[in-house]
């Protein structure tokens, strides 16, 4: 038994051990976060037509010697558990048997894009982060956090590519729904519980590691455009409010979160170099590492390096500001910003490369492989926290009280808006619109047409601008105003019975006439059918309010500083608006 082997021996003693026995390749490796897919029956994926992912599973862990990935897709628990005992059991053959460690984007609630997070599937749905926010309870945030480390812990995720906490300045920005809104105060309380809830009062072998982002506050984009695509790359702060984007941030870092990843983001006209962040010395080394006092792993955020195919389209790489290095280049420009680990990049050949021309030392290499070596063993990977079992996962995911509980929070969180006839009574006839006839029927009378009905209950979703390719159309960006020929049709209905509207809230929606017009008017950020009618019929109650305010036109919105919270001129609704029935 080699020294790194012995479970007794400190945490150092084993991760110089360790260090001292990697060969280059094997360091170089640790340095990539990539991606991986499985096969429904849980079994590694050993072939791959490159449409999204260039190599097998093989080819990564014995070939190239990665041992950090995050999972895409949705998948059964038991498979999952499977999946992971398989790839574990591949990585234990290597070499040098170094575990790997798991990740996820979230999986507890109703968004489905595979640049940013899953629907619950198998595990316990909740509201998304927003909806948690609309509560602003932190030991909600807690109690969530705590299910989703038991739920995770039960397949093999060990990492959390979560929480959000950039702050939802620029209402039109795709990503909002991931955060805690427009409240840095509040974000700070909740990223802290939210922290304590995945990793305990410290890291150990029943902890998710926290990786925070997106640092340091990706909410202030230009036009609201997200910077995983070209026309969104620039960061700005007209109000001067950079500051205050950081506070959450200050807050994460206080409660020992593990993980963190600098945003996308190319900042314009500060006194930062106008570079993605995940480049950018300032901010990763000056600001998080010696201002903030931060110790733990950077990672940056996917594809930086490299051009990548997505959906079978051609990506370029994220290399804002740098556009013009090469992979080389901008690979040594990130080790010298103090990023740690190249998420969604799989070529270490290029570090190697870096190391034997001498432009990168081995000592700034061995740097960052020690932080992520000592991450695997605190968490128990190379010891008892290496393999699951595949019936514990079955019983543990989406247990009936996790399930529960999600369902309570998503009642908890529903946001009334406008009161009108609520609660409602009796067993109206009832006229449905994106609601489940099945589940209105425990309810209502449901009616075919609006003409038959005492009431109506309309769904909503909160209006984006479609775009061109597969992948940006997963990332709701543009208008917030709905278009002329819908909202004709929804103020129709509005006018032929009393109506009411449920609006999902992903981004801030501009709906002036319908708040006018509907009988009663109320927010979700993710709820079931059965939460809303529990809602709208007094079974439950509503307490959310309002994360961000709700604006009155998108000239307004147009005319708002992206950097300042609610800055929009006469909102229809103001942040913190929310109603007890």
């Amino acid at each position: 038994m080699h020294p790194y082997q012995d479970a007794a021996r400190p945490v150092a003693e084993r991760v110089e051990d360790l260090l001292s026995r990697m060969t280059p390749e094997e360091k170089a490796g640790q340095l990539f976060h990539s991606m991986l897919m499985m096969n429904a029956d849980g079994t590694p994926v050993t072939e791959t037509d490159g449409s999204m992912l260039p190599f097998t599973t093989p080819e990564l862990v014995e070939g190239r010697h990665l041992s950090h990935f995050n999972l895409l897709g949705t998948y059964g628990a038991r498979e999952m558990a499977l999946w992971h005992n398989a790839v574990q059991e591949m990585a234990e053959n290597t070499r040098l048997g170094i575990p790997v460690s798991l990740s996820t984007d979230p999986r507890h609630a109703f968004t489905d894009n595979v640049g940013a997070s899953f629907n619950a599937g198998a595990f316990s749905a909740w509201p998304e982060a927003l909806g948690l926010a609309a509560t602003g309870d932190p030991e909600l945030v807690f109690r969530f956090a705590d299910t989703v480390r038991r739920e995770y812990l039960s397949v093999g995720f060990r990492t959390a590519l979560h929480p959000q906490i950039d702050l939802a300045t620029e209402p039109r920005w795709a990503r909002q729904s991931g955060t805690f809104g427009s409240d840095a105060k509040l974000t700070g309380e909740l990223v802290q519980a939210y922290v304590r809830g995945l990793q305990g009062e410290e890291l150990g072998p029943d902890s998710v590691a926290a990786m925070v982002k997106h640092f340091p506050g990706g909410g202030p984009q230009k036009d609201g455009e997200d910077p995983h695509f070209p026309h969104g790359k620039e960061q700005i702060y007209p109000g001067g409010m950079r500051e205050h984007h950081l506070e959450p941030f200050r807050a994460a870092v206080a409660a020992g979160c593990s993980q963190m990843m600098p945003y996308y983001g190319q900042p314009i006209g500060t006194d930062w170099e106008e570079v993605g962040f995940g480049f950018n010395k300032g901010v990763v080394t000056g600001l998080l590492r010696e201002e903030l006092g931060f110790t733990g792993i950077v990672c940056t955020d996917w594809g930086l390096l490299t051009d990548a195919v997505i959906f079978g389209e051609t990506h370029e790489a994220r290399a804002w500001g740098v556009e013009h290095l090469s992979v080389a280049e901008r690979a040594a420009k990130a080790l010298d910003a103090g990023s740690d680990q190249f998420g969604g990049e799989q070529c270490p050949e290029v570090v190697v490369e870096l190391v034997e021309s001498g432009r990168i030392s081995m000592e700034r290499i061995d740097a960052s492989v020690r932080r992520l070596l000592r991450e695997k063993f605190v968490l128990g990977l190379f010891d008892r926290r290496r393999y699951v079992d595949p019936d514990e996962a079955a019983e543990t995911v989406g247990r009936a009280d996790f399930k529960a509980a999600g369902a309570a929070a998503q009642r908890r969180s529903l946001t009334v808006l406008t009161i009108g006839p609520l609660p409602l009574a009796g067993r109206p006839k009832l006229y449905v619109e994106n609601v489940d006839p099945q589940v209105a029927a425990a309810y209502g009378d449901v009616v075919a047409a609006p003409a038959e009905a005492d009431l109506a209950v309309l769904r909503l979703r909160t209006p984006y601008e479609e775009r061109p390719n597969r992948f940006e159309a997963f990332f709701h960006s543009g208008s917030l105003a709905f278009e002329e020929a819908e909202l004709a049709r929804i103020l129709s209905l509005l006018d032929t019975v009393p109506t009411v509207v449920c609006v999902n809230l992903e981004r801030p929606a501009v709906l002036p006439e319908i708040a006018e017009r509907a009988a009663a008017l109320i927010a979700d950020y993710g709820a079931g059918d059965d939460a809303l009618l529990d809602v709208a019929f007094g079974r439950a109650t509503a307490e959310g309010r309002l994360p961000f305010e709700l604006p009155r036109s998108m000239a307004a919105v147009e005319a708002a500083r992206p950097d300042v919270p609610n800055d929009t001129a006469d909102p229809v609704f103001a942040h913190g608006h929310g109603l007890v029935i």
